[in-house]
Protein backbone atom coordinates (compact mmCIF):
# COMPACT_ATOMS: atom_id res chain seq x y z
CA UNK A 1 0.00 0.00 0.00
CA UNK A 2 1.46 3.45 -0.95
CA UNK A 3 2.09 5.47 2.40
CA UNK A 4 2.04 8.71 0.38
CA UNK A 5 -2.25 7.92 0.02
CA UNK A 6 -2.81 8.68 3.31
CA UNK A 7 -1.74 12.83 4.93
CA UNK A 8 -0.05 13.48 8.22
CA UNK A 9 0.37 16.32 10.29
CA UNK A 10 3.43 17.48 12.09
CA UNK A 11 2.30 18.48 15.62
CA UNK A 12 5.64 20.18 16.37
CA UNK A 13 7.59 21.91 13.88
CA UNK A 14 10.52 24.78 14.45
CA UNK A 15 10.35 26.75 11.25
CA UNK A 16 11.42 29.80 12.42
CA UNK A 17 14.70 28.53 12.87
CA UNK A 18 17.76 29.68 11.46
CA UNK A 19 18.13 26.54 9.92
CA UNK A 20 15.29 27.41 7.66
CA UNK A 21 16.13 30.38 6.63
CA UNK A 22 18.01 29.58 3.03
CA UNK A 23 15.17 26.87 1.91
CA UNK A 24 11.80 26.84 3.77
CA UNK A 25 9.76 27.24 0.51
CA UNK A 26 11.68 23.91 -0.49
CA UNK A 27 11.20 22.37 3.29
CA UNK A 28 7.36 22.67 3.23
CA UNK A 29 7.11 21.64 -0.61
CA UNK A 30 8.87 18.32 0.39
CA UNK A 31 6.46 17.81 3.26
CA UNK A 32 3.60 18.75 0.47
CA UNK A 33 5.02 15.59 -1.30
CA UNK A 34 5.60 13.94 1.55
CA UNK A 35 1.75 14.16 2.18
CA UNK A 36 2.56 16.22 5.40
CA UNK A 37 -0.58 18.72 4.98
CA UNK A 38 -0.82 20.70 7.69
CA UNK A 39 2.26 21.60 10.09
CA UNK A 40 2.32 23.49 13.55
CA UNK A 41 4.74 25.66 14.06
CA UNK A 42 5.94 26.25 18.14
CA UNK A 43 7.22 29.57 19.73
CA UNK A 44 10.14 29.52 22.40
CA UNK A 45 9.92 32.80 23.29
CA UNK A 46 8.04 36.01 22.39
CA UNK A 47 10.53 36.75 19.13
CA UNK A 48 9.87 33.10 17.57
CA UNK A 49 6.38 32.97 18.59
CA UNK A 50 6.22 36.47 16.65
CA UNK A 51 7.83 34.70 13.82
CA UNK A 52 5.63 31.58 14.43
CA UNK A 53 2.77 34.16 14.00
CA UNK A 54 3.75 35.60 10.60
CA UNK A 55 4.61 32.13 9.36
CA UNK A 56 1.43 30.50 9.58
CA UNK A 57 0.01 33.63 7.85
CA UNK A 58 2.35 33.28 5.01
CA UNK A 59 1.97 29.53 4.44
CA UNK A 60 -1.02 27.99 4.24
CA UNK A 61 -0.31 24.87 6.14
CA UNK A 62 0.81 26.13 8.59
CA UNK A 63 -0.65 26.96 12.07
CA UNK A 64 1.61 28.85 15.00
CA UNK A 65 1.76 28.46 19.02
CA UNK A 66 3.29 30.64 20.94
CA UNK A 67 5.02 30.57 24.30
CA UNK A 68 7.85 31.06 26.36
CA UNK A 69 9.67 28.03 27.20
CA UNK A 70 11.67 27.66 30.31
CA UNK A 71 15.34 28.53 29.03
CA UNK A 72 13.93 32.04 28.39
CA UNK A 73 11.23 31.95 31.21
CA UNK A 74 12.16 35.70 32.67
CA UNK A 75 10.48 36.68 29.68
CA UNK A 76 7.32 35.91 31.55
CA UNK A 77 7.09 39.50 32.91
CA UNK A 78 3.61 41.79 33.09
CA UNK A 79 5.09 43.35 29.66
CA UNK A 80 6.43 39.84 28.10
CA UNK A 81 2.57 37.78 29.13
CA UNK A 82 0.79 41.47 27.50
CA UNK A 83 3.01 41.03 24.49
CA UNK A 84 1.79 36.85 24.65
CA UNK A 85 -1.54 37.47 25.10
CA UNK A 86 -1.86 39.84 21.51
CA UNK A 87 -0.34 36.88 19.35
CA UNK A 88 -2.84 35.06 21.00
CA UNK A 89 -5.24 36.73 19.51
CA UNK A 90 -3.97 36.45 15.51
CA UNK A 91 -5.43 34.41 13.51
CA UNK A 92 -4.43 30.57 13.02
CA UNK A 93 -2.70 30.65 16.77
CA UNK A 94 -4.44 27.53 18.14
CA UNK A 95 -2.14 26.82 21.37
CA UNK A 96 0.03 28.19 24.02
CA UNK A 97 3.40 26.74 23.95
CA UNK A 98 5.52 25.77 24.25
CA UNK A 99 6.12 26.03 28.55
CA UNK A 100 7.08 24.11 30.99
CA UNK A 101 10.21 22.87 33.09
CA UNK A 102 13.71 22.16 31.81
CA UNK A 103 15.42 20.77 35.12
CA UNK A 104 18.46 19.28 32.91
CA UNK A 105 20.07 22.35 31.36
CA UNK A 106 18.63 24.71 33.98
CA UNK A 107 19.03 28.02 31.70
CA UNK A 108 16.83 29.80 33.84
CA UNK A 109 16.41 29.94 37.49
CA UNK A 110 13.90 27.35 38.48
CA UNK A 111 11.24 29.22 40.68
CA UNK A 112 11.42 31.91 37.60
CA UNK A 113 10.37 28.66 35.41
CA UNK A 114 7.72 27.68 37.68
CA UNK A 115 6.12 31.10 37.57
CA UNK A 116 6.58 31.57 33.72
CA UNK A 117 4.92 27.85 33.21
CA UNK A 118 2.20 29.14 36.00
CA UNK A 119 1.66 32.47 34.13
CA UNK A 120 1.39 30.47 30.97
CA UNK A 121 -1.51 28.13 31.92
CA UNK A 122 -3.54 30.87 33.51
CA UNK A 123 -2.77 32.55 30.13
CA UNK A 124 -4.02 29.74 28.17
CA UNK A 125 -6.92 29.17 30.27
CA UNK A 126 -8.16 32.25 29.50
CA UNK A 127 -7.85 32.42 25.54
CA UNK A 128 -9.31 28.94 26.04
CA UNK A 129 -6.24 27.66 23.95
CA UNK A 130 -4.77 24.12 24.70
CA UNK A 131 -0.79 24.01 26.00
CA UNK A 132 2.11 22.30 24.58
CA UNK A 133 4.14 21.19 27.29
CA UNK A 134 8.37 20.72 27.55
CA UNK A 135 9.38 18.52 30.40
CA UNK A 136 12.86 17.24 30.66
CA UNK A 137 13.83 16.39 34.03
CA UNK A 138 11.29 17.50 35.97
CA UNK A 139 8.50 15.08 35.62
CA UNK A 140 6.85 15.21 39.20
CA UNK A 141 6.74 18.92 39.17
CA UNK A 142 5.38 19.30 35.74
CA UNK A 143 2.53 17.03 36.78
CA UNK A 144 2.16 18.99 39.84
CA UNK A 145 1.68 22.74 38.41
CA UNK A 146 -0.69 21.18 35.60
CA UNK A 147 -2.91 19.58 38.44
CA UNK A 148 -2.82 22.92 41.11
CA UNK A 149 -3.41 25.09 38.29
CA UNK A 150 -6.03 23.11 36.83
CA UNK A 151 -4.83 22.82 33.18
CA UNK A 152 -7.14 20.08 32.49
CA UNK A 153 -9.41 22.79 32.08
CA UNK A 154 -7.59 24.05 28.96
CA UNK A 155 -5.92 20.18 28.29
CA UNK A 156 -3.01 20.20 25.99
CA UNK A 157 0.10 17.27 24.92
CA UNK A 158 3.50 16.72 27.28
CA UNK A 159 5.62 16.75 23.75
CA UNK A 160 8.17 14.44 22.98
CA UNK A 161 7.36 12.44 25.49
CA UNK A 162 10.07 10.98 27.45
CA UNK A 163 8.88 9.95 30.83
CA UNK A 164 8.01 6.30 31.97
CA UNK A 165 4.55 4.47 32.05
CA UNK A 166 3.48 5.85 35.60
CA UNK A 167 4.27 9.30 34.09
CA UNK A 168 2.09 8.64 30.62
CA UNK A 169 -0.79 7.06 32.97
CA UNK A 170 -0.96 10.36 35.10
CA UNK A 171 -0.74 12.36 32.09
CA UNK A 172 -3.87 10.81 30.40
CA UNK A 173 -5.44 11.00 33.62
CA UNK A 174 -5.13 14.63 33.27
CA UNK A 175 -6.78 14.51 29.65
CA UNK A 176 -3.33 15.19 28.02
CA UNK A 177 -2.04 13.93 24.83
CA UNK A 178 1.31 12.09 24.23
CA UNK A 179 3.30 13.29 21.53
CA UNK A 180 6.44 11.25 20.15
CA UNK A 181 9.37 11.98 18.14
CA UNK A 182 11.65 10.18 15.77
CA UNK A 183 13.32 9.04 19.26
CA UNK A 184 11.11 6.12 18.95
CA UNK A 185 13.44 4.76 16.08
CA UNK A 186 16.57 4.82 17.65
CA UNK A 187 18.29 1.44 18.48
CA UNK A 188 18.69 2.31 21.85
CA UNK A 189 15.66 3.88 22.89
CA UNK A 190 13.55 0.52 23.92
CA UNK A 191 12.71 1.28 27.11
CA UNK A 192 10.21 4.15 25.43
CA UNK A 193 9.03 1.72 22.62
CA UNK A 194 8.01 -0.09 25.80
CA UNK A 195 5.89 2.77 27.36
CA UNK A 196 4.45 3.47 24.08
CA UNK A 197 2.97 -0.04 23.51
CA UNK A 198 0.74 0.88 26.47
CA UNK A 199 -0.46 4.04 25.79
CA UNK A 200 -3.98 4.42 24.03
CA UNK A 201 -3.33 5.64 20.27
CA UNK A 202 -6.61 7.82 20.42
CA UNK A 203 -4.67 10.00 23.24
CA UNK A 204 -0.88 10.19 20.95
CA UNK A 205 0.62 12.39 18.07
CA UNK A 206 3.35 12.55 15.94
CA UNK A 207 5.82 15.41 15.65
CA UNK A 208 9.30 16.00 14.56
CA UNK A 209 10.16 18.95 16.69
CA UNK A 210 12.89 19.37 14.03
CA UNK A 211 15.08 21.06 13.14
CA UNK A 212 16.00 18.44 16.11
CA UNK A 213 16.06 15.10 16.86
CA UNK A 214 16.07 13.22 13.30
CA UNK A 215 14.53 10.09 12.60
CA UNK A 216 17.07 7.01 12.56
CA UNK A 217 17.20 6.83 8.84
CA UNK A 218 17.82 10.53 8.91
CA UNK A 219 19.97 10.40 11.87
CA UNK A 220 22.66 13.42 11.58
CA UNK A 221 20.82 15.59 9.31
CA UNK A 222 18.64 18.00 9.80
CA UNK A 223 15.11 17.33 10.78
CA UNK A 224 11.91 18.43 8.68
CA UNK A 225 8.56 18.06 8.62
CA UNK A 226 8.48 15.31 5.88
CA UNK A 227 10.41 12.90 8.36
CA UNK A 228 7.41 12.92 10.36
CA UNK A 229 6.49 9.62 8.26
CA UNK A 230 9.39 7.69 10.09
CA UNK A 231 7.97 7.98 13.32
CA UNK A 232 4.37 7.50 12.19
CA UNK A 233 5.38 4.23 10.72
CA UNK A 234 7.64 3.07 14.05
CA UNK A 235 4.45 3.87 15.66
CA UNK A 236 2.27 1.92 13.84
CA UNK A 237 5.18 -1.24 14.09
CA UNK A 238 4.26 -0.71 18.05
CA UNK A 239 0.89 -0.73 17.72
CA UNK A 240 0.45 -3.53 15.64
CA UNK A 241 -1.51 -0.64 13.12
CA UNK A 242 -1.28 0.16 9.43
CA UNK A 243 0.41 3.31 8.33
CA UNK A 244 -3.27 4.34 7.61
CA UNK A 245 -4.70 3.89 11.29
CA UNK A 246 -2.04 5.60 12.80
CA UNK A 247 -2.30 8.73 10.24
CA UNK A 248 -6.35 8.55 10.52
CA UNK A 249 -5.91 8.57 14.36
CA UNK A 250 -3.17 11.21 14.92
CA UNK A 251 -4.94 13.30 12.53
CA UNK A 252 -8.24 12.96 14.55
CA UNK A 253 -6.58 14.12 17.65
CA UNK A 254 -4.93 17.16 16.23
CA UNK A 255 -8.37 17.74 15.01
CA UNK A 256 -9.61 17.58 18.33
CA UNK A 257 -7.09 19.43 20.20
CA UNK A 258 -5.91 21.87 17.74
CA UNK A 259 -8.53 22.45 15.19
CA UNK A 260 -6.41 22.00 12.86
CA UNK A 261 -7.61 19.62 9.45
CA UNK A 262 -11.16 18.29 9.14
CA UNK A 263 -13.17 15.19 10.01
CA UNK A 264 -13.94 12.23 7.85
CA UNK A 265 -17.62 11.24 8.24
CA UNK A 266 -17.72 9.23 5.50
CA UNK A 267 -17.04 6.00 7.58
CA UNK A 268 -19.98 5.72 9.78
CA UNK A 269 -21.25 2.25 8.27
CA UNK A 270 -18.06 0.44 7.11
CA UNK A 271 -14.66 1.44 8.58
CA UNK A 272 -10.98 -0.30 8.13
CA UNK A 273 -8.63 -0.79 10.92
CA UNK A 274 -5.80 -2.74 10.19
CA UNK A 275 -6.71 -5.69 6.67
CA UNK A 276 -10.35 -6.05 8.67
CA UNK A 277 -13.66 -4.10 7.54
CA UNK A 278 -15.38 -3.55 10.41
CA UNK A 279 -19.27 -3.40 10.29
CA UNK A 280 -21.29 -0.50 12.08
CA UNK A 281 -24.91 -1.89 11.50
CA UNK A 282 -26.66 -0.48 15.16
CA UNK A 283 -25.74 1.66 17.84
CA UNK A 284 -28.43 -0.04 20.17
CA UNK A 285 -26.76 -2.48 23.16
CA UNK A 286 -28.50 -5.19 25.66
CA UNK A 287 -25.50 -3.56 27.51
CA UNK A 288 -24.45 -0.54 29.12
CA UNK A 289 -21.12 -1.09 30.25
CA UNK A 290 -18.88 0.92 32.27
CA UNK A 291 -16.07 1.37 30.35
CA UNK A 292 -17.82 1.64 27.21
CA UNK A 293 -16.10 4.51 25.40
CA UNK A 294 -19.12 5.89 24.02
CA UNK A 295 -20.16 7.50 26.50
CA UNK A 296 -17.57 9.79 25.93
CA UNK A 297 -17.41 9.75 22.18
CA UNK A 298 -18.25 7.35 19.20
CA UNK A 299 -14.93 7.44 17.84
CA UNK A 300 -12.65 4.31 17.44
CA UNK A 301 -9.77 4.39 15.71
CA UNK A 302 -10.53 8.01 14.08
CA UNK A 303 -13.59 6.77 12.84
CA UNK A 304 -16.60 8.95 13.78
CA UNK A 305 -19.36 5.51 14.13
CA UNK A 306 -22.53 7.50 15.88
CA UNK A 307 -24.90 6.38 13.32
CA UNK A 308 -28.02 8.52 12.10
CA UNK A 309 -30.16 5.52 11.10
CA UNK A 310 -29.70 2.04 10.76
CA UNK A 311 -28.47 1.02 7.51
CA UNK A 312 -29.92 -1.93 5.75
CA UNK A 313 -28.01 -4.11 3.76
CA UNK A 314 -28.23 -2.17 0.28
CA UNK A 315 -26.41 0.68 2.18
CA UNK A 316 -23.55 -1.99 3.66
CA UNK A 317 -22.94 -3.70 0.42
CA UNK A 318 -22.66 -0.07 -0.99
CA UNK A 319 -20.41 0.55 2.01
CA UNK A 320 -18.43 -2.10 1.62
CA UNK A 321 -17.50 -2.10 -1.54
CA UNK A 322 -15.57 -5.47 -2.81
CA UNK A 323 -15.22 -7.63 0.07
CA UNK A 324 -12.23 -9.40 -1.14
CA UNK A 325 -9.95 -6.62 -0.24
CA UNK A 326 -10.13 -7.06 3.53
CA UNK A 327 -8.48 -9.66 5.19
CA UNK A 328 -12.10 -10.50 6.71
CA UNK A 329 -15.61 -8.49 7.56
CA UNK A 330 -16.62 -7.70 11.22
CA UNK A 331 -19.98 -7.11 12.39
CA UNK A 332 -18.77 -5.12 15.34
CA UNK A 333 -19.44 -1.46 15.55
CA UNK A 334 -20.81 0.55 18.51
CA UNK A 335 -23.82 -1.32 19.70
CA UNK A 336 -24.54 -4.92 19.80
CA UNK A 337 -24.89 -6.40 16.31
CA UNK A 338 -26.92 -9.26 16.80
CA UNK A 339 -29.56 -7.01 17.86
CA UNK A 340 -30.23 -6.91 13.83
CA UNK A 341 -29.84 -11.06 13.32
CA UNK A 342 -31.63 -10.66 10.60
CA UNK A 343 -29.64 -8.27 8.46
CA UNK A 344 -26.46 -10.41 9.85
CA UNK A 345 -27.49 -13.77 8.27
CA UNK A 346 -28.41 -11.77 4.59
CA UNK A 347 -25.14 -10.60 4.98
CA UNK A 348 -22.96 -12.78 6.15
CA UNK A 349 -24.29 -15.22 3.27
CA UNK A 350 -23.38 -12.82 0.56
CA UNK A 351 -20.30 -12.48 1.92
CA UNK A 352 -19.87 -16.30 2.37
CA UNK A 353 -21.08 -16.98 -1.32
CA UNK A 354 -17.85 -14.61 -1.97
CA UNK A 355 -15.51 -16.93 0.12
CA UNK A 356 -14.71 -13.88 2.65
CA UNK A 357 -13.69 -14.28 5.97
CA UNK A 358 -16.70 -13.55 8.88
CA UNK A 359 -16.66 -12.63 12.69
CA UNK A 360 -19.24 -11.02 14.74
CA UNK A 361 -18.23 -9.28 18.16
CA UNK A 362 -20.72 -9.54 20.55
CA UNK A 363 -22.24 -9.38 24.40
CA UNK A 364 -23.39 -12.57 24.14
CA UNK A 365 -27.21 -12.64 25.06
CA UNK A 366 -28.50 -12.82 21.35
CA UNK A 367 -30.62 -16.01 22.81
CA UNK A 368 -32.24 -13.96 25.73
CA UNK A 369 -33.13 -11.60 23.06
CA UNK A 370 -34.37 -13.26 20.23
CA UNK A 371 -36.04 -16.32 22.89
CA UNK A 372 -34.28 -18.60 20.94
CA UNK A 373 -30.92 -20.28 20.02
CA UNK A 374 -29.97 -18.55 16.97
CA UNK A 375 -26.66 -20.17 16.99
CA UNK A 376 -27.68 -22.91 14.60
CA UNK A 377 -28.73 -20.11 12.31
CA UNK A 378 -24.98 -18.43 11.88
CA UNK A 379 -23.65 -22.15 11.25
CA UNK A 380 -21.91 -21.84 8.33
CA UNK A 381 -22.26 -18.49 7.67
CA UNK A 382 -19.86 -17.37 10.22
CA UNK A 383 -16.76 -18.22 10.70
CA UNK A 384 -15.20 -16.77 13.97
CA UNK A 385 -17.35 -15.06 16.87
CA UNK A 386 -15.76 -12.91 20.00
CA UNK A 387 -17.65 -12.74 23.24
CA UNK A 388 -17.18 -10.41 25.69
CA UNK A 389 -17.13 -12.46 29.20
CA UNK A 390 -15.86 -9.30 30.83
CA UNK A 391 -16.00 -10.82 34.64
CA UNK A 392 -16.09 -14.23 36.89
CA UNK A 393 -18.61 -14.04 38.67
CA UNK A 394 -22.46 -12.75 37.57
CA UNK A 395 -22.43 -9.79 40.28
CA UNK A 396 -19.16 -8.44 38.99
CA UNK A 397 -20.43 -8.50 35.50
CA UNK A 398 -23.53 -6.77 36.19
CA UNK A 399 -21.74 -4.21 38.38
CA UNK A 400 -19.72 -3.31 34.88
CA UNK A 401 -21.43 -4.57 32.15
CA UNK A 402 -24.57 -3.46 33.27
CA UNK A 403 -26.99 -6.22 31.58
CA UNK A 404 -30.64 -4.81 30.81
CA UNK A 405 -31.04 -8.29 31.59
CA UNK A 406 -30.33 -8.16 34.79
CA UNK A 407 -28.50 -11.19 36.39
CA UNK A 408 -30.27 -13.27 33.43
CA UNK A 409 -27.50 -11.81 31.52
CA UNK A 410 -24.23 -12.90 32.52
CA UNK A 411 -25.55 -17.05 32.45
CA UNK A 412 -27.04 -16.23 28.89
CA UNK A 413 -23.44 -14.98 27.61
CA UNK A 414 -21.95 -18.45 29.17
CA UNK A 415 -24.80 -20.45 28.21
CA UNK A 416 -23.82 -18.63 24.77
CA UNK A 417 -19.97 -19.58 24.84
CA UNK A 418 -20.41 -23.58 25.81
CA UNK A 419 -23.17 -23.90 22.38
CA UNK A 420 -21.08 -21.55 20.40
CA UNK A 421 -18.58 -24.17 19.62
CA UNK A 422 -21.04 -26.47 17.70
CA UNK A 423 -21.67 -23.97 15.17
CA UNK A 424 -19.23 -21.99 14.52
CA UNK A 425 -15.50 -23.08 14.01
CA UNK A 426 -13.37 -20.18 15.92
CA UNK A 427 -15.13 -19.16 19.17
CA UNK A 428 -13.10 -16.84 21.64
CA UNK A 429 -13.85 -15.32 24.82
CA UNK A 430 -12.79 -11.84 25.84
CA UNK A 431 -12.65 -9.37 28.66
CA UNK A 432 -11.39 -6.02 29.21
CA UNK A 433 -8.39 -5.46 31.21
CA UNK A 434 -10.87 -2.81 33.62
CA UNK A 435 -9.45 -2.05 36.94
CA UNK A 436 -10.69 -4.54 39.94
CA UNK A 437 -11.49 -7.57 37.09
CA UNK A 438 -9.24 -11.10 37.29
CA UNK A 439 -8.15 -11.62 34.56
CA UNK A 440 -7.12 -15.36 35.80
CA UNK A 441 -10.58 -15.84 36.81
CA UNK A 442 -11.75 -15.05 33.59
CA UNK A 443 -9.79 -17.40 32.01
CA UNK A 444 -10.27 -20.13 33.82
CA UNK A 445 -13.86 -19.23 33.48
CA UNK A 446 -13.40 -19.70 29.29
CA UNK A 447 -11.51 -22.85 29.87
CA UNK A 448 -14.28 -24.34 31.77
CA UNK A 449 -16.45 -23.42 28.88
CA UNK A 450 -14.12 -24.79 26.59
CA UNK A 451 -13.34 -21.66 24.26
CA UNK A 452 -10.37 -19.49 23.46
CA UNK A 453 -9.34 -16.34 25.78
CA UNK A 454 -8.09 -12.85 24.69
CA UNK A 455 -7.21 -10.05 27.16
CA UNK A 456 -8.30 -6.67 25.70
CA UNK A 457 -6.87 -3.88 26.75
CA UNK A 458 -8.95 -1.02 28.85
CA UNK A 459 -8.68 2.22 26.67
CA UNK A 460 -7.79 1.13 24.08
CA UNK A 461 -10.63 0.36 21.51
CA UNK A 462 -10.76 -1.07 18.24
Amino acid sequence: MNKRLFSLVDSHAHLDNSQFNADLDMVLERADQAGIKQILTIGCDLQSSAKSVELAATYAPVYAAVGIHPHDAPQATDQGMALLDDLLKQPKVVAVGEIGLDFYRDRAPREIQRQAFRRQIQCAKQARRPLIVHDREAHDEVLQILREEDAQACGGVLHCFSGDLTMAKACLDLGFYLSVTGTITYPKNAALREVVAKIPIDRMLVETDCPYLSPQPRRGKRNEPAFVRFTAEKLAEIKGLTFADVARVTNRNVFDLFGIGQVDQQSKIAYQIRDSLYLNITNRCTNSCVFCAKFDDFVVKGHELKLDHEPDSEELKQAIGDPKNYAEVVFCGYGEPLLRLDLILELAGWLKQQQVRVRINTDGQANLVHGRNILPELAGKIDAISVSLNAATAETYQDICRSHYGAAGYAALKEFLQLAPHYIPQVTATAVSYPGVDMDACRQVANALGVEFRVREYNEVG
